[in-house]
């Protein structure tokens, strides 16, 4: 063989795998195409079914535009109806900055009258105690003195075994006799 007929053969042979990766490629090339087809498809398929929703939020859209025109002025409104409850907040502060002072000073004057009250009442109290103590002192202690008189003690053993033990001894007072008095005509004509 002549190197021209072998290079021919080497060239059929290069031409026959490059038909055949050709064909390959192809064939892949059609299945990445028609898998792009379909996606394509789907694709316009939701871009359908969106448009509606599309329409309904431009819609949506064009009502809310008046709205929003009015939002501003509703919030200018409402910044100077917090101005307003602030300057209110204030004086209401300053209200009870008063009343916390009257009350303050209500508290020292009915303290002031209290004390007052309190010391001319201890005074009469003084007073009415050094007329009486004296009398009622001695009133007092003769009474103490009669019950003691009147009431005898006795003594009672209180155990048997030892009754010579003076530890044991308890005294006791002793239970009073009842006394009656009952007056006669005699008596009465006597007195008479």
């Amino acid at each position: 063989m002549s190197p021209i007929q072998i290079a021919l053969l080497v060239l059929a042979v290069a031409g026959v795998w490059a038909v055949v990766e050709l064909a390959l490629t192809l064939r892949k090339t059609r299945t990445v195409v028609d898998s792009l087809d379909k996606t394509v498809s789907d694709l316009n398929n939701t871009l359908a079914e969106a448009q509606p929703v599309v329409a309904k939020l431009d819609g949506a859209v064009d009502e809310l535009t008046p709205a929003l025109a009015q939002v501003e002025p509703l919030l200018k409104s409402s910044k100077t109806a917090v101005d307003a409850l602030t300057s209110n907040l204030v004086e209401v502060e300053a209200v009870v900055r008063d009343i916390s002072e009257v009350t303050g000073s209500v508290a020292e004057a009915s303290n002031a009258v209290s004390s007052v009250t309190d010391s001319a009442a201890g005074a009469v109290q003084k007073l009415f105690n050094k007329v009486k103590a004296p009398a009622a002192d001695a009133d007092r202690k003769l009474a103490a003195a009669a019950a003691e008189a009147e009431q005898p003690t006795e003594r009672v053993l209180i155990d048997d075994d030892d009754a010579a033990a003076d530890d044991d001894v308890v005294q006791k007072p002793a239970a009073k006799p009842a006394q009656y008095y009952t007056y006669t005509p005699a008596e009465e004509s006597c007195d008479e």
